[in-house]
């Protein structure tokens, strides 16, 4: 009665609340009637009026901005997952969405759709968000930065980091004499044109160096320390020349910038030797993840802020101070990682491609219409590859390194990326480039950051080892090699207690490795040694309590499906084992339709869904994807809290389900596990090859192997199961067909054949 009553009383409430209201606006719409004069039309119909309204709030500048940033982000995602796919970085695609969205292309072949997403009144609100999102972005490469290693290893690394400045400046200011005649601005002095376009020519892309010596695995070698300490050195001396060149090109001459130069010095001292050892002791007490409360983190973009402001009255522009912010930050790397993963995302994912897009605004492609532009734009990327790359290599070579690492360290050096964009934009506003120029410049930016990759495969393959010996290649395929990737712990954990049961009896003859791969975008340079050793610290733990020899292979990918098969292929697994986890939403409507959403976003899944839309196994699209290329035979492990194989059960429903007669052999040898192969559709007695393998291994090992065929099994023998053993297409068809027992099963390997 009580629930009724409440019910009532809600809709007595509403309802006379509603009567009350409607009688008010009756009242108010009579009295409006008086006001207005005689012959006033109030409207042009319900739906002229609604149509009126759609089209006004279309044209509104947040409408717009927002529409912006949502066509920006889906083009930056798109072009960046193509890169991917084509080993080449992220930013490419992110500069290549940029042009496509711009007068080059979009605006080419479609200008009305061009002038109504990206009118010209609304260029100023995308500049101001872009620019914020620079400063954040030139934030985190400030904090990126390592200085200890600068410390430790700076004889070299400056040598050659000043090597790869001062030569490619040098021959950028002669290019500029050349230049300067017919593709200068006028009104712009040779000694404010000559300085951009050195500098234009000198700078190299920190960020994403570092992430191609991630990928490559060249982190903890000699080299990849050498480039990314002459990267940070780089860094540091070309913004710092960067700011001395924006000083002369706002004063007009060197006397006048003089008076800039000392006041940024002062700036700079001051930030070094006050604001640093404040933030250093902040650092102190509150340098952990719990430590960062909304006060602290107040404090220290209070610091960027500021720092930022400062540079932009001084005349140096607003990035320099937002580097130098990032730069004495402390340098506790948990601190760094915990407060750069509080803005990164905000930064790169969503600000910083309006940047990019920005950027492909001004470049206009078509100003290009003439073979000798197109000569000169050949001889800026010729005389920046010069200048960097062989000006990196040759002073690389100079201090000892080999010749292998040398080209490598001027292939590194010469990709410029995102940083050469900042420059370029920076000079195309203050009016030293022209519209043309920026375009060349824009297109060398390009064509040195893709080249990157080509040239590191060129140098691997001209300086490849030598093949292994006749004795190394029989000792290697003796061995029973398995290969398990992982991304948790725990699934790593079962992984091995699985590779364990296949090999346990015959440790010396085997070969485990196990495979971690963090997504590049997640992990910075100086943190990748702390993550190798939490990723492998608990599956060393298992393995030695299993006495357990076991390889670990850490390596940083932003294509990890393809790095688990190019390990894979490389070391010529016999066997790769992989995990999937069910997801909380599997089964219902919300989780199809995350999964709908899911694919729409990442262009990997939306791909492979049209390619395969007739599978609707989504937990497994991943592994299928890599089962299909992969050498090695594969299993994949649906783990709940696996730990031994004791008792196993091997449903049979094809005939080609023979090959797992192998596997079934070795649990029974290795881990004197009771095998029940259950052939639950009567397929043995059509298949005399698949019985006769199954006597064998009855001969081998008595009173391990038992055959079933009745229909149905009971609850209490499936509860009694360590493991359910299945080939993948069979799954596939349980799966289809809903079976019954299929919720009763326990930890699943499932397996697909190595390929013929």
């Amino acid at each position: 009665m009580k629930k009724h009553r409440n019910t009532i009383f809600y809709v007595a409430l509403i309802g006379s609340l509603l009567t009350v209201m409607y009688w008010v606006v009756h009242l108010g719409v009579r009295l409006q009637h008086q006001e207005m004069p005689v012959g006033t039309k109030l409207s042009h119909g319900a739906w002229e009026d609604f149509k009126l309204t759609l089209i006004h709030s279309f044209g509104h500048p947040l409408a717009i901005l927002l529409a912006q940033i949502v066509t920006i982000i889906i083009a930056a995602r798109i072009m960046g997952w193509i890169c991917i796919k084509i080993k080449q970085p992220v930013v490419i695609g992110e500069m290549l969405a940029g042009i496509i969205l711009g007068p080059s292309l979009l605006g080419l072949y479609f200008p009305e759709l061009s002038q109504t997403l990206f009118p010209a009144v609304s260029l100023n609100n995308l500049q101001f968000l872009s620019q914020i999102g620079l400063i954040l972005f030139m934030f985190i490469i400030g904090m990126e930065l390592d200085l200890n290693v600068l410390r430790n290893k700076a004889h070299d690394a400056v040598v050659i980091s000043h090597a790869s400045i001062v030569i490619p400046f040098t021959l950028g200011i002669s290019l500029a004499y050349f230049l300067y005649q017919h593709h200068a601005p006028a009104n712009v002095e040779f000694l404010s044109y000559s300085l951009f376009i050195g500098i234009s020519m000198s700078i190299t892309a920190f960020p994403v160096l570092a992430r191609i010596v991630q990928e490559r695995g060249l982190q903890k070698s000699k080299l990849g320390a050498m480039v990314i300490t002459c990267a940070a050195a780089d860094d540091i001396t070309a913004w710092c020349i960067l700011a001395v060149v924006i000083a002369i090109v706002k004063a007009g001459n060197f006397a006048s910038a003089l008076y800039t130069i000392g006041l940024s010095i002062g700036y700079v001292l001051l930030m070094i030797k006050i604001v640093r050892p404040f933030l250093m002791r902040v650092g102190e007490l509150k340098g952990t993840r719990e430590g960062l409360s909304k006060s602290v983190v107040a404090i220290f973009f209070i610091v960027l802020l500021f720092s930022a402001y400062t540079t932009e009255i001084l005349g140096i522009h607003a990035l320099f101070g937002a580097f130098m912010a990032g730069a004495i930050m402390p340098e506790n790397s948990r601190f760094r990682t915990a407060f750069i993963e509080k803005i990164e995302d905000v930064s790169t994912l969503l600000l910083l491609p309006l940047f990019f897009v920005y950027t492909g605004l001004r470049t206009q492609i078509g100003l290009l219409n003439d073979p000798d532009l197109w000569l000169i734009t050949s001889l800026i990327i010729l005389v920046a590859v010069i200048g960097k790359f062989a000006g990196s290599a040759l002073a690389a070579r100079f201090v000892g390194q080999n010749w292998k690492d040398s080209l490598s360290i001027g292939a590194l050096m010469n990709t410029r990326g995102l940083m050469e964009l900042i420059v370029l934009n920076i000079g195309y506003d203050l009016g030293v480039l022209s519209a043309e120029l920026f375009s060349m410049m824009v297109v060398m930016a390009l064509v040195t950051t893709f080249m990157t990759g080509p040239s590191l495969d060129l140098i691997h393959y001209v300086f490849r080892p030598k093949k292994r010996s006749l004795e190394q290649e029989i000792q290697t395929k003796s061995k029973f090699k398995i290969l398990l990737s992982f991304a948790k712990s725990n699934t790593g954990i079962s992984l091995l207690y699985l590779a364990n049961a296949l090999t346990a009896k015959s440790k010396h003859t085997a070969e485990i490795t196990a495979l971690h791969i963090e997504p590049s975008n997640e992990l910075r340079h100086y943190e990748v040694e702390t993550q190798e050793q939490d990723s492998f610290r608990e599956i060393k733990r298992t393995a030695q309590h299993l006495e357990q020899p076991i390889r670990t292979v850490f390596k940083i990918s932003s294509d990890i499906d393809r790095e688990i098969v190019q390990t894979s292929n490389e070391r010529e697994q016999d066997l790769l084992l992989l995990g999937v986890s069910e997801s909380i939403y599997g089964g219902s409507l919300l989780g199809r339709f995350l999964d709908f959403t899911s694919r729409i976003i990442n262009p990997e899944k939306l791909l492979h869904t049209v390619a395969n839309a007739e599978s609707p196994f989504s937990t497994f699209d991943r592994n299928q994807q890599i089962n299909a290329r992969v050498n090695a035979m594969v299993g994949i492990l649906i783990d709940k809290n696996f730990v031994k194989a004791q008792r196993i059960i091997v449903p049979v429903l094809l005939k080609d389900d023979e090959f797992l007669c192998a596997i079934i052999r070795r649990l029974i040898h290795h881990s004197d596990a009771q095998v029940i192969v259950w052939d639950c559709e009567q397929l043995l007695r059509k298949q005399e090859a698949f019985r006769e393998k199954l006597r064998q291994i009855e001969q081998l090992v008595p009173n391990h192997l038992t055959v079933v065929d009745v229909k149905k099994l009971g609850a209490e023998l499936w509860a009694q199961q360590d493991l359910m053993l299945m080939s993948l297409p069979c799954w596939h068809k349980i799966v289809n067909k809903k079976v019954d027992w299929l919720p009763l099963t326990p930890s699943t390997l499932l397996v697909a054949d190595r390929k013929k």
